[in-house]
């Protein structure tokens, strides 16, 4: 059924918006893996699989947009909202690098919350600055597109400006977060209050600009369709086109994680099957000829059916993370030391290797280069 399709893909020929529909709707989900284990074992020969030390920092769960999709945040003014003290977080990078070591910018930190309207870009240039100026060894990949528009509208300033002010800051790179799913009708249905689909797209095209990398995420099985997946999957690599011709920055992973619908106000939506992952992830690989890494989504799929997915196109673990409150709020929580990723790498049959943000591999006090060109 996908012969001809099959051959694209061992020739390394891209595949068409046709090609995808019909991948989705192809039902043996082995066959998928196969050939975006081909894919994967092309781009990155080596029985090597990666993944880093990193730990996210949810440091306010204050946020007015109320998205539907979200057990986490409380409004303003609610009793459980919070945002941590300075202090506390500086000991919870403290933490992070007893954990993965000293060695420069190897240790990532994922900052993410709510849009609190007390929060300034004031704010997180000074805490920025100080995590940059404490602990030489944090790697800011930090706030989601969500978050800096909105800082830059409380503060009056462009989202350019905040950008270059939060560079300058040390915010090292942007995580993909808050993309949910790129079309305008699904995000009208579960976060209309959010960044639009082009402000999304835009505000990674300016991070590249300057100079700056990011990832690209997905989040599936809430409301959408295979057709808005796969528009997605379009949406990310022609912008990944335009980046990758033209700035210093461009995408460096796409991770597609399943939505949690526990504690949210989609609480009947049923929970993305394995096998849909896997799918997903594996289509991923074959649509996204131009991003170098997909990572694997152990936090909402759970350790084995990330483990499986190294057979479907994904090369990358994805981080430690140490503690996680954003999915876990719905139920959800798999979090995981580096013994146990290592064990499950070695067991799927590769050689786990540690990297930092930038995929390059870090041990022995050196880095080495580990992202093949784009």
């Amino acid at each position: 059924m996908i012969a001809d399709i099959a051959e694209k893909v061992l020739a390394g020929t891209r595949l068409t918006e046709a090609d995808g529909r019909r991948l989705f709707q192809h039902p043996n989900v082995t066959e998928l893996g196969m050939l975006a284990d081909h894919v994967r074992r092309t781009r990155h020969p080596e029985p090597v699989v990666t993944y880093n030390i990193g730990r996210n920092i949810n440091y306010t769960n204050v946020c007015w947009v109320r998205c539907k999709f979200c057990a986490f945040y409380r409004p303003p003014g609610s009793q459980e909202g919070y945002t941590l003290p300075d202090e506390e977080i500086f000991a919870k990078v403290e933490e992070l690098i007893d954990v993965g070591g000293d060695t420069r910018e190897s240790c990532e930190i994922l900052m993410q919350g709510g849009l609190n309207p007390r929060l300034k870009i004031d704010y997180y240039e000074n805490l920025f600055s100080e995590i940059t100026r404490r602990y030489p060894a944090a790697y800011l990949h930090s706030l989601s597109v969500a978050e800096i528009v909105y800082l830059a509208h409380i503060s009056r300033i462009s989202v350019e400006e905040a950008l270059v002010r939060l560079r300058a800051a040390g915010l090292k790179s942007l995580p993909g977060a808050g993309a949910e799913i790129l079309d305008t009708e699904v995000r009208d249905a579960i976060a209309f209050r959010k960044e639009s689909v082009q402000e999304w797209l835009d505000v990674h095209g300016l991070t590249h600009r300057l100079g700056m990398k990011s990832t690209a995420t997905m989040m599936f099985g809430s409301v959408e369709t295979v057709e808005h997946r796969l528009k997605h999957l379009l949406r990310v690599r022609e912008a990944q086109d335009d980046s990758l011709a033209n700035h210093d920055g461009y995408f460096t992973a796409f991770i597609a994680w399943s939505f949690q619908p526990e504690g949210t106000e989609l609480p009947d939506t049923r929970k993305a099957t394995g096998y849909d992952y896997l799918r997903t992830v594996a289509i991923a690989r074959l649509m996204l000829d131009n991003i170098e890494n997909i990572q694997a989504s152990y936090v909402t799929q759970g350790p084995k059916i990330a483990q499986i997915a190294l057979g479907y196109g994904v090369n990358d673990f994805g981080s430690t993370m140490m503690e996680e409150n954003v999915i876990s709020a719905g139920g959800t929580s798999f979090v995981m030391p580096t013994e146990e990723i290592e064990r499950l790498i070695n067991d799927a049959g590769f050689t786990p290797r540690r990297r930092n943000t930038r995929y390059e591999f870090v041990g022995n006090g050196s880095l080495e280069k580990h992202e093949a060109s784009v």
